[in-house]
């Protein structure tokens, strides 16, 4: 949803040298997959909109599985990104992970 969104619009801006990879051809739970993928494709720009979704009852039935893979597909990609020299990364994150009752503007203790 998001990746295709931002792939639209850069496309539409002119980038032709986009590199983009399906959750098929790329794993990026595997952390020497997306190792492999940086050394060989070696990005300039990084837009990081990946992320296992489920919905609000698959979130409450497994969260720390949700948790858990999302944290291994960011240190992944976030590594491998600063290991290989990549100018920009940008990161996007999903309100929805974070807990639905606390206050806002969230603190550290509203966890």
């Amino acid at each position: 949803m998001f990746g295709s969104a931002i792939r639209r619009r850069l496309q539409s801006g002119g980038a032709s040298d986009l590199i983009l990879r399906t959750r098929e051809e790329l794993d990026l739970l595997d952390q020497t997959a997306v190792e492999d993928f940086f050394a060989a494709q070696k990005p300039e720009f990084v837009y990081m909109a990946a992320a296992k979704v489920g919905g609000i009852l698959a979130n409450n039935s497994y969260p720390a599985e949700f948790l858990r893979d999302n944290l291994v597909v960011q240190s992944n990609v976030i590594h491998s990104a600063w290991r290989h020299g990549v100018r920009k990364l940008c990161f996007l994150g999903s309100s929805c992970i974070y807990p639905k009752n606390a206050p806002q503007p969230m603190n550290e203790d509203s966890c």
